[in-house]
């Protein structure tokens, strides 16, 4: 008899579905990990280095003491009222756990809340936005979310009906959007983004790939923007983000802007403007174009992935659309507590004349400087390798570096049926414990071929990464030395 389950039966929208920053080489490389472990000094190398993920505590960066001082107290009020708390927790971080415990009913943080997130806390987050973009935020236009991805799919599964619904993404993008695009049932409309002007956004571009969809008989819903952009870590122009919002009240697309790097900006001469405020700033409100931003706890200077909070700020949608919002939203009766807390506190820190101002402003700080410092010297370590070419990473938490590999070796990768820049990865991982993502998993021009590093491990690991990676890099290209 046929097992209830199988291949065949399971849902083909899901068998579709791939998301690379957890795929083969991943698995390969737990595998790798677990024998180093069982077996030391059995592979040539004496630890797994994950550059392939955006997980910053797992790589020993740590969290901002403020946020999890006001966490553990909102997690455990009843050492509030205890004389030794004073001298363990700063007073503002006692102070806004009162705060934040007042907001949620019962001042149980295990308790479900409303379904767009704590009302209070909500309020802060729309504090904070206004504080950011000199516009008014309205807190009932924020759904917080586990995370940034479950809003992501929820603005999927309202969008998309059949294939023919059309989602115009950025290509290299994150694997997130085919991923959610694929499980609900709707087409990726592709846009290239150009490498050769630091991955630069053109509207023609988005003309071009928007004319050719509707030739196709899809009607394009949506438009993505990552910015800073993931895996290519380019920020945006305030006149082309100005180009963008045109284009979307034009054609009547929603703009879906995805802006969870937008406090990790590495480079003077560029900052981060919400898509928000861009579109305020021309003029344009809620009649004039529907956006949906989105924020999470996970990236920034906080790196706060496995808390799980984020949200999304969604404007210019009837109240009927709305309702609809809502009631996806409600399926899930709320998000977690602590990720909402957070989502408040990152987008409301302590200010100037609190007393954790100074310590949090230099934890703040010194994460900042840092990751600037290791794109810098990665991407460098790039650049200086036979065949390889890597763009500035102006923002972000990653490097995608072209790699332009001899015939011989793209002859390897299709006889042991991989993708070349998977070849090349699962053979850096093999020979050095370094663990990075192949472009394909993130989609690149045809014909050329990338992979994704992380900016992410510790400076003192950074000059083992790239020792490593040259070493590797020069036994390579030798090997299959056209």
């Amino acid at each position: 008899m046929a097992p209830p389950v199988s291949r065949d039966t399971l849902n083909p929208k899901v068998l579709q579905c791939e998301y690379a920053v957890r795929g083969e080489i991943v698995t390969i490389a737990q595998r790798l990990q677990d024998e180093l472990k069982a077996k030391p000094g059995s592979q040539p190398f004496d630890e797994i280095l994950y550059c392939n993920i955006g997980n910053p505590q797992s790589l020993s960066q740590q969290p901002i003491t403020f946020f999890r001082e006001v966490l553990a107290l909102c997690d455990h009020p009843a050492i509030l009222d205890k004389s030794e708390t004073q001298g363990l927790f700063s007073a503002d971080a006692i102070q806004r756990a009162w705060q934040i415990l007042d907001q949620i009913p019962g001042r149980a943080t295990g308790a479900y809340s409303h379904s767009q997130g704590i009302k209070g806390l909500r309020d802060a987050i729309a504090a904070g936005i206004e504080a950011r973009d000199g516009f008014p935020a309205n807190p009932n236009d924020i759904f917080l979310t586990d995370g940034a991805s479950p809003a992501v799919h929820m603005m999927m599964q309202l969008l998309i009906s059949s294939e023919k619904d059309g989602i115009l993404c950025p290509i290299p993008q994150y694997p997130l959007y085919s991923a959610s695009i694929a499980l609900h049932g709707g087409s990726l409309v592709p846009y290239y983004l150009d490498e050769a002007t630091g991955w630069g956004l053109e509207i023609s571009e988005l003309k071009k790939q928007l004319e050719d969809a509707k030739s196709k008989g899809i009607t394009v819903r949506a438009l993505v923007v990552i910015n800073p952009g993931n895996p290519t870590g380019q920020v945006l122009a305030e006149d082309n983000q100005r180009a963008i919002v045109e284009f979307c009240k034009q054609e009547g697309l929603v703009l879906l802007a995805d802006e969870v790097y937008q406090e990790n900006v590495y480079v003077p001469q560029k900052k981060f403007h919400s898509f928000k405020k861009i579109s305020r700033s021309m003029g344009y409100g809620e009649e004039d174009i529907c956006l949906v931003s989105f924020q999470s706890v996970s990236k920034g200077y906080y790196g706060e992935c496995g808390k799980r909070g984020g949200y999304m700020e969604v404007t210019g949608f009837s109240p009927e659309v709305r309702e609809q919002i809502y009631k996806v939203a409600s399926v899930n009766l709320c998000s977690n507590i602590s990720g909402q807390i957070l989502a408040s506190l990152v987008m409301s820190p302590p200010k100037v004349g609190d007393e954790s101002y100074e310590s949090y402003s230099a934890e703040k700080n010194r994460i900042l400087s840092s990751l600037a410092r290791r794109a810098k010297t990665l991407e460098d370590a790039f650049n200086s390798l036979e065949g390889v070419t890597c763009n500035k990473a102006e923002g972000a938490m990653y490097l995608f570096p072209r790699i332009r590999l001899p015939q011989k070796a793209i002859k390897a990768a299709e006889a042991a049926k991989k993708a070349p820049d998977a070849f090349y990865c699962q053979r850096l991982l093999n020979a050095t414990g370094v663990v990075v993502v192949p472009g394909s998993g993130f989609g690149q021009v045809p014909g050329t071929w990338h992979f994704r590093c992380t900016i992410l491990p510790q400076e003192d690991k950074i000059p083992a990464i790239v020792s490593r990676l040259t070493e590797f890099h020069k036994s390579f290209m030798a090997e299959f030395h056209d």
